[in-house]
């Protein structure tokens, strides 16, 4: 009675409203087309702002929320339903309908045309906020040497993806004095999410390298610092592959935002100034070095990106954390050694804190990326180097 299908909510010619009870970072990744954004905890507050002669359908990540939520407003006077399966199973009738398509004969033009008109977006319209940070990147932080091998981890999502496409728009503009290869590790992905990653690789004509670990099953037992010991272990993995197929670098996909999101964890969680740097040398991988082409690549540009292509990428792949992403939390991927859902989570906040603070001065994120550059050693009270830690008073 409150619920109905994709298909029943299409099939329905009525003038409808569409909502997404999903938290708004969620919600502005992705979306179903025309949907509104109404998080399922304020719901109650805008409900009067609802036609009461149209219907209403409700969409949550599994269908699960949306329906406790039609059933608690049934009985006022609305037509409600919520969306089965929800946003999940839009994406799932997406992947199909891509897969479909390019099996179909006339498909296979039709995808090619459409790779090559992203490809030329990368180049043309998002130039300014992408292209031309992801090359700036490379040379200020000299990231790229001539011999390089360089292994392009894929988590699946739209950082990694987007990083795989610019560096085959390097290979084609640029100076040509690298190898690369386009590696995707399975640690233990749903079918879903694995066929999603395999599909968007075809989208895209990017040719993975695809090689399966335990990560998942490893981890399922540990209770104190999950994400932690997976975060570890995945890069570990990636780090060994790579260097088994004659890489002596890693590239991943983390952006601007993730920079200056990690700064201020630092500050207000671990009581330590720190940032994540655009390259490091591996402690425990000698000769292999990590880099991170979207150093200076925000955040907003790639969703932007993304859905003027229509592209559609999973969000969080963990195991763990499937069934939080299906309530409505987990909103970002942050590379392929990251890949923890975002709700509750200390990023979330630190996210939601930045959001906040922009509203007052458009140059916040900006001057929390540029603190770490512009530390002045006479005003730090201690600081450690290479482990050894140097206090003040050592030279006052």
């Amino acid at each position: 009675m409150y619920q109905r299908t994709i298909e029943q909510m299409e099939q329905d010619l009525r003038q409808k409203v569409i909502i997404d009870i999903r938290k708004e970072a969620d919600y502005r990744k992705e979306t179903y087309p025309g949907a509104r954004n109404i998080y399922g905890e304020e719901f109650e507050r805008y409900l009067e702002e609802l036609p009461k002669d149209q219907p209403i359908y409700l969409i949550c990540y599994t269908g699960e929320n949306s329906l406790a939520l039609a059933q608690e407003i049934s009985g006022r006077d609305y037509e409600i339903y919520s969306v089965e399966g929800g946003y999940r199973e839009y994406l799932k009738r997406s992947l199909f309908a891509s897969m479909r398509k390019g099996e179909e004969p006339d498909g296979r033009k039709e995808q090619e045309d459409r790779c090559k008109e992203i490809e030329r977006s990368i180049v043309k319209k998002f130039r300014k906020d992408i292209w031309r940070k992801f090359t700036k990147a490379i040379n200020e932080y000299e990231l790229i040497s001539d011999g390089d091998k360089i292994a392009v981890c894929i988590s699946g999502g739209k950082d990694s993806m987007l990083m795989a496409k610019l560096f085959q728009e390097l290979e084609r503009h640029g100076k040509k004095n690298f190898e690369v290869v386009y590696l995707v590790m399975n640690p233990g992905y749903n079918e879903l999410n694995f066929q999603m990653i395999c599909n968007n690789a075809k989208i895209l004509n990017v040719p993975i390298t695809v090689f399966e670990s335990e990560i998942f099953d490893i981890v399922a037992g540990e209770e104190d610092s999950p994400c932690y010991l997976c975060a570890r272990m995945r890069r570990g993995y990636l780090y060994s592959k790579a260097k088994e197929l004659g890489c002596n670098k890693i590239a991943l996909g983390h952006h601007f935002d993730d920079v200056i999101e990690t700064i201020l964890m630092g500050m207000l969680y671990g009581a330590q100034i720190q940032t994540m740097m655009p390259k490091l040398h591996s402690t425990n991988f000698p000769g292999m070095e990590l880099i991170r082409p979207l150093y200076l690549v925000r955040e907003e540009a790639i969703i932007h990106w993304m859905n003027y292509n229509d592209l559609h990428f999973i969000q969080c792949a963990c195991r763990f954390t499937e069934q939080c992403q299906a309530c409505g939390g987990g909103s970002g991927e942050n590379s392929a050694s990251t890949g923890s859902a975002e709700k509750g989570s200390k990023r979330a906040e630190v996210k939601e804190l930045i959001r906040e603070l922009r509203k007052k001065n458009p140059y916040i994120e900006m001057n929390i990326f540029r603190s770490v550059e512009n530390v002045n050693l006479n005003t730090v009270i201690g600081y450690k180097k290479d482990g050894e830690r140097h206090h003040f008073l050592d030279n006052y």
